[in-house]
């Protein structure tokens, strides 16, 4: 066997073959060890499916290339034939890096890489560093949001496939922007998943929301890990992606002496050496635990930074008034002024909606760039019955509250694609499974998901769920890039614009030090507080009504940005009804 061979893990099987639908050919495999099957290398393009112990030929566990679907063959693809600029990228860590999470299907009118192109240089006018796309592994169907995805390997053929991929990433990198990609290793979806039948991927020993476990600990793991392992690194080698984002990893289960994503981090390292750039690893974690973002030699499982969904709850329901379901410990400022300088609500106290106990402290040495924030994302907008935005009942001024605390606080920021702009688009679950029982099921049970957790009070009455199936659902959450011109738009995008350009100018908003984070408010007063970043300082008005917010000297800052037009005083700042204003250091 050479490093030139198509190989496969199938250590249950007692013969393989390599099936070319192509030419009709058919080729027996080489039993090598261990498991581990092996044939000559094919020629790039090639079409190609395994055939176990003469059961019906299956794509690849590692296939690079699904062209006609998850449930058809593979097919090669040759990432080094791909010319990568000679000015070379250095590339950019994610923490600290303004962030930009879009779906591809949905971000462009023609939902593909190719198109998303002709909009970075909006992003790079923006001030975007780093843009985060939503899983691109292959998945039954045309549409869906990508964590369904059963090829982790292949990048999904209708947004343009492998070679559409780099394309993006070096037309990114030439502009100045990082690339984050959104990757998933604690589960496949349900329609073409034949992992397992290649070997033990998975175990009962383990369970996760989705079935069983990823077998990380168990006999036969060497191999699976290998495989989410040299997953991940192959998308930083030959794709020139800077960073992962990993999808919740609270639900990869691991009791060996080294955690996955300890070794995923110890090999990340080592690649970022051998490349000569940063390489970044972002973690979804829902357990509120620091130990994620500790180093580790500390003994942590050394991410660079970690989701930090305290602080979106914390932010939108003292802005919305909302108190459903997870929510219920969230709504005032003081819970937002816990939010924005621990960035855990629950850390260590009692979950209501959970009814144990949550999370820990973060110690006083971890920076605030070691966690992502937003008021928008994905998950907080489409895990809506409705997929509605912010945008549904907040004003714009209350909108540029928002983008003023998320931009000027102490975090990593992060934007959902037509945030900038104040969006009136939803972002809605859509799906496009093949198995018509399948998608029936999707449907009930999403119907079945948002009959409960008070939606109806929350939307005024009986609520009627997007059928994911319908591809009316999909359509519907496509951004209208119009809005973005219209008055209203430009006026919210010019602010996201100038407080991005703020945060690379103002050393006290750019520090990742959370020690200069406070928060000024009267405990028996819910409208107005002052966000302090140091000698800067973030007021708002949450009020309809205009009013005078208190800060000693106010007419000594310069005022830096306001979304209407203010009055500093001695005593405070006169602001309008949902105003804000960010103020900085006297400059002389």
């Amino acid at each position: 066997m050479t490093s030139e061979d198509l190989t496969l893990w199938a250590p249950r099987a007692e013969a393989v073959s390599i099936v070319l639908p192509g030419s009709g050919d058919t080729r027996a495999m080489q039993a090598t060890g261990d498991g581990w099957w092996s044939t000559p290398a094919l020629a790039p393009g090639t079409d190609y499916a395994f055939s176990l112990d003469g059961a019906d030929p299956r794509p690849d566990p590692r296939s690079p290339w699904q062209p006609v679907g998850v449930h058809g063959p593979s097919r090669t693809f040759d990432a080094s034939q791909f010319q990568w600029p000679a000015d070379g990228w250095q590339g950019r860590k994610a923490p600290g890096a303004v962030h930009y999470e879009l779906h591809v299907g949905t971000f462009t009118p023609e939902g593909t890489l190719d198109s998303a192109i002709s909009r970075l240089g909006h992003l790079a006018d923006l001030g975007i560093e780093m843009v985060e796309l939503m899983p691109l592994a292959a998945f039954d169907g045309d549409r869906g949001w990508g964590y369904d995805g059963v090829s982790p390997y292949a990048v999904h053929a209708p947004y343009g496939g492998p070679a559409a991929l780099q394309r993006f990433v070096a037309a990114a990198h030439g502009m100045g922007i990082a690339v984050c990609l959104d990757v998933v290793y604690n589960h496949l979806g349900p329609a073409g998943n034949y992992l397992a039948m290649y070997g033990p991927y998975f175990t009962s020993r383990h369970q996760t929301p989705w079935g069983d476990g990823v077998n990380l600990d168990g006999p036969d793991s060497g191999p699976v890990r290998a495989y989410i392992v040299d997953n991940a690194l192959r998308w930083f080698s030959d794709f020139g992606i800077d960073a992962l984002r990993l999808d919740a990893i609270h639900a990869l289960v691991d009791d060996s002496d080294t955690h996955i994503l300890a070794e995923l981090a110890d090999r990340t390292a080592v690649l970022a050496a051998e490349l000569g750039r940063p390489l970044s690893l972002v973690a979804e974690s829902d357990l509120n635990q620091p130990e994620v973002v500790l180093p580790r030699p500390a003994g942590g499982l050394g991410m660079a930074a970690q989701w930090a969904d305290d602080v979106h709850h914390a932010l939108h329901t003292l802005m919305t008034g909302e108190r459903h379901g997870y929510y219920v410990d969230f709504g005032t400022i003081e819970v937002l002024d816990k939010a924005l300088t621990g960035a855990f609500v629950h850390d260590g106290g009692l979950s209501t909606f959970r009814g144990v106990p949550w999370g820990a402290p973060v110690p006083a040495q971890l920076g605030g760039h070691s966690f992502v924030v937003c008021a928008q994302n994905h998950d907080q907008v489409g895990n809506r019955a409705i997929g509605d935005r912010p945008s549904r009942v907040l004003s714009d001024g209350q909108l540029a509250i928002e983008a003023a605390v998320i931009l000027a606080g102490p975090f990593t920021p992060m934007l959902f694609m037509g945030e900038e702009w104040g969006a009136r688009t939803p972002f809605q679950f859509f799906t496009s499974f093949s198995d018509p029982e399948l998608g029936e099921a999707v449907r009930e049970g999403r119907t079945r998901e948002f009959g409960s957790h008070g939606w109806d009070v929350l939307y005024g009455g009986s609520v009627e769920v997007p059928n994911p199936q319908d591809a009316a659902t999909f359509e519907a959450s496509k951004l209208d890039w119009a809005e973005a011109e219209e008055p209203a738009g430009a006026r919210l995008l010019e602010f996201y614009r100038r407080l991005i350009r703020l945060r690379r100018e103002v050393p006290e908003i750019a520090s990742d030090d959370r020690s200069l984070t406070g928060l000024d408010h009267d405990p028996g007063d819910e409208t107005w507080f002052v966000l302090h970043r140091g000698a800067a300082a973030v007021v708002v008005n949450l009020s309809a009504e205009a009013q005078l917010v208190p800060l000693a000297g106010a007419d000594r800052r310069d005022m830096l940005l306001a979304w209407d037009p203010v009055v500093a005083t001695a005593e405070g700042v006169q602001l309008t009804g949902h105003g804000v204003v960010l103020l900085g250091p006297a400059r002389g």
